[in-house]
């Protein structure tokens, strides 16, 4: 197990190899699911739904979706992460437990009720966006904890959108953004590649 963060970052690496037939009990998915789920969203909208795909029926479908990527059916589940639309119409619902919690004063829930529906209402771009930055957080957030546990995971963006939402019954509102394989990792995997100076990404202003 990695006992840090920092470790976590620092070793993290795409795994495009994993060891096959190498199952994870539905315990530890959902362990997965739930520490994605403390990503951070705009109003705590918690704008997204996981679909973890671990059966081999579910991961042909998702394979024939991602232009035939064998890690889809090595990994041991690829969740697929997408962001819902029209998430303010909920959102009043999705605060209550912090109000209950003590964590929000019931006004300021209705405030932030207010201003989400003012801003998202009808526009239909910022909800896209917000879907996206929503489930591309929970995403990252998702491989984290992977790698906390002792696996690998590869964010994968290749795949038909309009055919992952057939496949698996994906509504209207409901976008799907990345696939995350998530197993065993195997031999022939890199390690992590350098990145760029800082001084070629980073301002301080």
């Amino acid at each position: 197990m990695i006992s840090s963060l920092h470790d976590a970052l620092a070793s993290r690496t795409s795994i495009h190899q994993f060891q096959p037939d190498r199952p994870l009990d539905d315990a530890r998915i959902a362990a997965l699911a739930r520490l994605a789920t403390t990503a951070p969203t705009a109003y705590n909208l918690q704008n997204w739904r996981l679909i973890a795909v671990r059966s081999p029926e579910g991961k042909a479908r998702l394979k024939a979706a991602a232009f035939g990527q064998q890690k889809i059916a090595d990994a041991s589940v690829a969740f697929i992460v997408c962001g819902t639309l029209a998430a303010h119409v909920h959102l009043a619902a999705a605060l209550q437990p912090s109000v209950a919690a003590g964590i929000l004063q019931q006004p300021v829930a209705d405030a932030w009720v207010a201003q989400a529906h003012a801003s998202h209402e009808g526009n239909a771009a910022l909800q896209r966006d917000e879907a996206q930055r929503s489930a591309s957080m929970a995403a990252m957030t998702l491989m984290l904890a992977a790698q906390g546990m002792g696996l690998g995971s590869c964010a994968m963006g290749g795949f038909d959108a309009q055919q992952v939402a057939a496949e698996f019954g994906l509504t209207a509102l409901e976008l799907p953004v990345m696939i995350v394989a998530v197993g065993y990792a195997g031999t022939g995997n890199g390690a992590q590649k350098p990145r760029k100076a800082l001084a070629e990404v980073l301002t301080l202003a």
